[in-house]
């Protein structure tokens, strides 16, 4: 649903810049291929425009909050021009040439019947869809591991919704019998929907929940966004407060932030004192879909799940694991 949408708004962009190459083409007299260039260059260029702002103002956001804070997480300095650039092309990549299209990119998720693996579901966030797992699921396959995704629908819905598609994705791998063990992995909400997932109906084949920059306790940024589900990630919500931290999740469960982070505001709304946290290198929000540094943390909390519960799925790879731990 998300991707089509996505389709919708870029067809009616190229739509526009398409009409400017032909004025351009009719009424300077240039060749069919200049005016196509030029209608290609504004597509990108006003694409390339709108996450810089996006960008500007999400950075924005998250350093006044760290000034604001008086015992939260700071930024230390101010985020580096490398990082909030593989931010901007992270966003950039992820909003106008992967989500959209991303049944071309995914494919069908390969699950074996019966294959003794274990099997990592991984959970996108907020506005987005299974292609922001592209990159990392396909480097998380090598080490011997089924990967499944899934588009959590309706965009907007309540987290209760949802929660509710995580449960049918769960139920369907369980009547596949592809694995008798799972790991959750969920970026931003899907940390929310996942770990609502468990307090709802159990653990049942979950042995572990990872999350990268989930807001626990909300987000000051949810209230700009539209549908029930950001009202309920808004601090102090309702939803929110229906678990506590007293409500510790019936898995080992790791909460892995960036204090860069430019969307969870503040960033220390990613902590779980029930949880183990720890704070990755630095990387933004959406940058976390082609982190090398999150890749490494996803591959040692996983195998080290399947080798704790199994003893027989994968070593821990050397330096797999060089995020720090509070």
């Amino acid at each position: 649903m998300l991707s089509r949408w996505l389709r919708y708004a870029l067809t009616a962009e190229a739509a526009v810049f398409a009409m400017v190459g032909g004025v351009f083409f009719w009424a300077r007299g240039a060749n069919l291929a200049e005016a196509a260039a030029l209608a290609l260059i504004g597509f990108l260029a006003f694409n390339a425009a709108i996450v810089a702002l996006v960008i500007l103002t999400t950075y924005t956001f998250a350093l006044k909050s760290a000034r604001e804070s008086p015992d939260g997480l700071k930024l230390p300095i101010v985020p580096g021009g490398r990082m909030v650039a593989k931010e901007w092309l992270a966003t950039l990549l992820l909003f106008v040439f992967i989500q959209p299209f991303e049944r071309w990119w995914m494919g069908a998720d390969i699950i074996r019947r019966g294959s003794g693996r274990t099997t990592v579901v991984l959970v996108h966030g907020y506005c987005c869809n299974q292609g922001f797992w592209w990159w990392l699921r396909s480097r998380l396959r090598p080490h011997g591991l089924q990967i499944a995704t899934l588009n959590l629908e309706p965009p907007f819905g309540s987290l209760d919704e949802l929660t509710e598609s995580l449960r049918a994705r769960l139920d369907a791998l369980s009547a596949e019998a592809a694995s008798e063990e799972v790991v959750l992995v969920g970026h931003s909400m899907g940390g929310l929907v996942a770990s609502a997932y468990m307090r709802r109906y159990g653990p049942g084949p979950v042995t572990k929940l990872v999350t990268l920059g989930t807001p626990h306790h909300g987000s000051r940024l949810a209230r700009f966004g539209p549908g029930r589900n950001a009202r309920e990630m808004e601090p102090g919500s309702d939803w929110l407060h229906q678990w506590t931290e007293a409500d510790a999740l019936p898995v080992p469960t790791i909460s892995a932030r960036s204090p860069y982070d430019n969307y969870v505001i503040p960033q220390d709304s990613s902590i779980l004192t029930s949880a183990r946290n720890i704070v990755l290198p630095a990387v933004g929000h959406l940058a976390m879909a082609f982190s090398s540094d999150v890749l490494r943390l996803l591959v040692h909390e996983i195998t080290e799940a399947a080798c704790s519960t199994s003893g027989e799925i994968g070593k821990r790879p050397k330096n797999a694991h060089r995020a720090t731990a509070e």
